[in-house]
């Protein structure tokens, strides 16, 4: 299957190289073509990893990957073009986490809205799915690095696009059961909403190596 990944940060790169990995092929996308660390990226992927713009990894791929910053996620996937996402999985990573000059966290969108519900309302042909945005980058791409089973989930509106995003958790290293389905996309907001909950654990463990474990009574 053929990827385009929106962004060219950690969360980026770390998806682009599992991705290749398993046999799919990647365009990993900036605002430029002279983007440094995307074409480092290219460079050592082999045949499978490619560097582009936003839009031509938006183009390339069968399903595309929001990996931007949350708060500029919009104008990330206007550069990429309506056309290119049109009927395409969009597979939504990202978190609006804002930061003050203290260090204080909030959340832009935040409460009756989010930022998966904002692309999916301005790119109304694109399938967008809310997934992977509550785990490290690292943990997203290798589940086995913590013992027991945890869990992931999704959001979104297309039941098919949902099952194409389990079937790439799945070859992650998910177990399928441990993907929970939360619903529409507006189930997004109580994803992006645990971000700073995750922030505080962070600083509690010291370490970015930890998920959520959900149990009920059935």
């Amino acid at each position: 299957m053929r990827f385009g990944i929106i962004g060219t940060g950690t969360v980026g790169r770390t998806l682009a190289g599992k991705l290749t990995s398993l046999g799919h092929e990647v365009t990993v996308g900036s605002r430029t073509k002279d983007n440094a660390a995307a074409n480092e990226w290219a460079d050592r992927s082999g045949p499978y990893g490619h560097a582009g713009t936003f839009a031509e990894a938006a183009d390339f791929g069968e399903v595309v990957v929001n990996a931007t910053a949350g708060t500029v996620s919009l104008q990330a996937l206007r550069l990429a073009g309506a056309e290119h996402l049109a009927g395409k999985v969009l597979i939504d990573v990202s978190n609006p986490l804002v930061f003050s000059p203290t260090g204080e966290v909030s959340l832009d969108p935040v409460n009756t809205d989010s930022v998966a519900e904002r692309i999916q309302r301005e790119f109304p042909a694109a399938r967008v799915v809310k997934a992977l945005n509550t785990v490290n980058a690292n943990v997203m791409v290798d589940p086995a690095r913590l013992p027991g089973t945890h869990n992931l989930f999704l959001a979104g509106e297309d039941p098919e696009a949902k099952a194409v995003v389990r079937g790439v958790l799945v070859e992650f290293g998910w177990p399928s059961a441990a993907v929970l389905d939360l619903g529409g996309i507006s189930a997004a907001r109580g994803l992006e909403m645990l971000m700073p909950f995750w922030l505080d654990l962070m600083r509690h463990f010291g370490h970015v190596d930890f998920n959520y474990t959900i149990t009920t009574a059935d």
